[in-house]
């Protein structure tokens, strides 16, 4: 078999060099947009227009259907191999509220608020929401979503210092929690600290499964501790330690949460994630549909009763390397390919988003 099942653990290991079984629902992809240079995230706004984050320092205006040619702000970021112009996220109660998340001079992390104008075309800084979070050469990690409860998460990665990610007092190697304000929420584990749960090393892909449980898709080691690869898919709950680096791949420690899935042989490594609400592929409905970057693939994870049910692999190297991944307002999965981070082939179309539909 191309997978063993971790002995008295719900975690499966991924032993395949490719990954996992090719998929069975057919699909295939519809070109959105492109000349985009390193898109990192989507923000859908009222009466249909897109923000886009570009790598560079760039957040660009998707407006019916076209690129528009300058930018809605620009930033200047510091110097960082994976750091940038990276997360972004609309206010879902207050569309002109702007949220970045960015590694400006010094390096250093920071998460702003902007204020977007009505036209969506300018925006004007209002203030950062947290700062002090380390940068590094790598592991930045940078998605923030907002999550049913209408908090604000944010993923912190270990600037390549993976005892940070255990260390509470450190905003590194977290998913930490705010509201819209800028402000520690009540429920947060730890009052007046921002945490919400630990352990995560370069957390650039979660969302909210139907039933509301967090679920993310992190990055496995590249060569630190003498580990490599196990990317992972994990459940996580308020104030629970995800393990990193305390255990990695299918390990098991009281009081640390065991993934899904690692896998084992190469590295995927995740990009985004994205639960499929659509109607359009109804066998996908509820799936996690995580994009890879350097397996330049889409990986659906079928999740039931907190149990891992099913895996398949979808467009093998068809599109290089795959990033954001979102579903749109009307039910439509987009995803975003990074082949012009200087780790992929930036041909003259540069990068792309793709909109995921039926064959």
């Amino acid at each position: 078999m191309h997978i063993l099942l971790a002995l008295l653990a719900t975690c499966l290991l991924e032993k395949s060099d490719k990954w996992g079984p090719d998929g069975t629902v057919a699909v295939k992809v519809e070109t959105v947009v492109r000349g985009l240079e390193v898109p990192w995230s989507f923000a859908f706004l009222p009466g249909g227009d897109v923000l886009i984050s570009e790598r560079p320092g760039r957040v660009r205006l998707l407006h019916n259907g076209k690129l528009e040619a300058k930018p809605v702000l620009t930033l200047k970021t510091g110097e960082s191999s994976e750091g940038g112009l990276l997360g972004i996220a609309i206010n879902p109660k207050n569309s002109r509220q702007l949220f970045l998340f960015a590694t400006i001079p010094g390096p250093t992390n920071q998460l702003q608020r902007w204020k977007l104008a009505r036209d969506h075309r300018s925006a004007t800084r209002q203030k950062v929401m947290l700062s002090g979070i380390a940068a590094g050469r790598y592991h930045d990690g940078g998605r923030i979503r907002f999550g049913p409860d209408g908090m604000l998460y944010v993923g912190t990665g270990d600037a390549t210092k993976p005892d940070c990610a255990q260390d509470k007092s450190s905003k590194n190697g977290k998913i930490l929690r705010l509201t819209a304000e800028g402000k520690i929420p009540r429920g947060n584990p730890i009052r007046g600290n921002p945490l919400w749960a630990l352990g995560v090393r370069n957390p650039e892909a979660f969302d909210w499964l139907e039933d509301g449980t967090f679920v993310l898709a992190d990055h496995g080691p590249s060569g630190e501790l003498g580990r490599y690869t196990h990317d992972r898919v994990v459940l996580g709950h308020r104030g629970q330690n995800l393990g990193w680096p305390t255990i990695y791949g299918c390990e098991e420690k009281e009081g640390l949460v065991t993934p899904l899935i690692s896998w084992e042989s190469k590295a995927l490594p995740p990009g985004g994630a994205a639960v499929y609400r659509g109607s359009a592929i109804p066998e996908w409905k509820g799936s996690l549909i995580v994009a890879s970057l350097g397996a330049e693939q889409l990986q659906r994870v079928v999740i039931e009763n907190g149990e891992l049910k099913n895996h398949e692999v979808y467009f093998r190297q068809k599109f290089g390397r795959l990033r954001e991944i979102s579903m749109t307002p009307t039910g439509e999965l987009w995803v975003a390919t990074s082949n012009c981070d200087g780790r992929g082939e930036c041909g003259p179309d540069k990068d792309k988003i793709l909109r995921v539909v039926p064959q």
